[in-house]
C-alpha cells in the first residue's frame, strides 16, 4: 500500500521545528473547530500559508546532511509504492538459479505508460518484519545475480529495463562475501554496459556504494531531488577519515552526494523534482513525476539505433571523471592526534587533492 501522507509530530526532521509547530497549531484549531463548533478556517489557511513559505525557505537551501535525512525519511515512498501506483500488471520473477531468492531486490515485468518494461528495484521494506526479511535493502550476491539474469531475459525479447535504486549499500555479511559479493557486483557492471536494450536508472532514495552501482549502469541515470548517491554513506566516511561517526555532516558535504553536485560533475543526467517538503509529503505526486520521466526518456531512447545506443553508453561511462582531471575537488580534513587517555587535540587542517592523472601519449 502507498505510504501514509499524514505527517505527525514524530515525522518531522530536526531542521523542521517551525514547520512542526505550525502543524501542531493547525491540528489544535481543527480539534477546537470540531468540538466547539467554531469556524477557524481563516486562521488555518493563514497558518498553511506560513507553513508553505517556511518549507520553501528550508528546502530551497538544504545542506548535504539534511538531504541525506530527507532521503531516509520513514514515510518516503519505497519500491512497493512505485509498483502499486506506477506499474500496471506487474509480474514478479524470482531466484538466481544458483542459491536463492534475495528479497532485497525485486524483479518483474510490467507496463509503465504504454511501454512494457522489466523493473529491477531495491526493496527496503516498510515494517520491522519486512525490513529484516530484506536486510533493510542491503542485497546479497544472489540478488545481483537474479537482477542480471532477468535483465538478460529482457534483452532476449527486446524489452527496456528500468532500475529503481534505494539502498545504503550491499550486504556486508560473511556469507555474502563467501558467495562472491564483489564478483557479483563487478559482473553486473560489465554485463549491463553491453545489454542491447535501453536502460534507465533512477535513484529514488539512498544510493550507497557498490550496492547501488550494481544496478546503476545504463543509458540514463537520474535522481529524485532529495535523494543521494555516493561511494559510501556519510557515517562510514566519517568513521574512516575521522574515526568519529559524529562528523557525518562534514563527510556529507565533502562527498558531493546531492543531485545538484552530481549533475555539475556530470555523473547524473537529470534531477526529478519532488513535491514541496520532500517526497514523503505527497507520494502520488512523486511517483507521477518519476513515471513521466521514464515515459519521456524511453520514447527518446527507442528512437536511437541499438548500435548507436551502445556506443553512446560506452562513451558516457568512459568519460566519467574527465572533467575532474584539470579541476580536482579539494577535501579539507582535520588531523587529530591522541594525547593521554581519551584526550583528542585538533591540529591544523590538511587539504588533500588527488594526484593528477598523466595524459596518455
Amino acid at each position: 500500500m502507498p505510504a501514509n501522507n499524514n505527517i505527525s509530530g514524530a515525522d518531522h526532521l530536526d531542521f523542521e521545528e517551525k514547520v512542526a509547530d505550525l502543524d501542531r497549531q493547525m491540528n489544535e484549531l481543527r480539534k477546537l473547530s470540531s468540538t466547539k463548533g467554531i469556524d477557524y478556517s481563516a486562521e488555518i489557511r493563514q497558518l498553511q500559508r506560513e507553513q508553505v513559505a517556511e518549507l520553501k525557505r528550508i528546502y530551497s537551501n538544504l545542506t548535504a546532511w539534511q538531504t541525506v535525512q530527507v532521503a531516509r525519511h520513514p514515510k518516503r515512498p519505497l519500491l512497493d509504492d512505485y509498483l502499486d501506483l506506477m506499474v500496471k500488471d506487474f509480474r514478479e520473477l524470482h531466484g538466481d538459479r544458483c542459491f536463492g531468492d534475495d528479497r532485497a531486490i525485486i524483479t518483474g515485468f510490467g507496463q509503465i505508460g504504454r511501454e512494457k518494461v522489466l523493473i529491477v528495484g531495491q526493496n527496503k521494506g516498510r515494517g520491522t518484519k519486512e525490513k529484516v526479511s530484506c536486510n533493510f535493502g542491503c542485497s546479497n550476491p544472489e540478488g545481483y545475480r537474479k537482477a542480471l539474469l532477468k535483465m538478460k531475459f529482457a534483452e532476449k525479447f527486446g524489452i527496456p529495463i528500468v532500475t529503481l535504486i534505494d539502498t545504503p549499500g550491499a550486504y556486508p555479511g560473511i556469507g555474502a562475501e563467501e558467495r562472491g559479493q564483489a564478483r557479483a557486483i563487478a559482473v553486473n557492471l560489465t554485463e549491463m554496459s553491453r545489454l542491447r536494450v535501453p536502460i534507465i536508472c533512477i535513484c529514488i532514495g539512498e544510493g550507497g556504494s557498490g550496492g547501488a552501482l550494481a544496478i546503476a549502469v545504463g543509458d540514463r541515470l537520474a535522481m529524485l531531488e532529495f535523494a543521494y548517491y555516493s561511494v559510501i554513506s556519510p557515517e562510514g566516511c566519517a568513521a574512516i577519515l575521522w574515526r568519529d561517526g559524529s562528523q557525518a555532516p562534514d563527510a556529507a558535504e565533502a562527498l558531493k552526494l546531492t543531485g545538484k553536485d552530481l549533475q555539475k560533475l556530470g555523473l547524473i543526467d537529470a534531477i526529478i523534482p519532488e513535491p514541496l517538503g520532500g517526497a514523503h509529503r505527497s507520494v502520488h505526486d512523486t511517483v507521477y513525476n518519476v513515471e513521466m520521466y521514464i515515459v519521456r526518456t524511453l520514447r527518446d531512447l527507442k528512437r536511437t539505433k541499438i548500435d548507436n545506443l551502445l556506443e553512446n553508453r560506452y562513451k558516457k561511462l568512459r568519460s566519467i571523471g574527465n572533467n575532474l582531471v584539470n579541476n580536482p575537488p579539494s577535501l579539507k580534513l582535520r588531523r587529530t592526534s591522541r594525547r593521554g587517555k581519551g584526550q583528542i587535540k585538533t591540529s591544523r587542517a590538511a587539504t588533500i587533492r588527488p594526484k593528477p592523472v598523466p595524459a596518455k601519449v
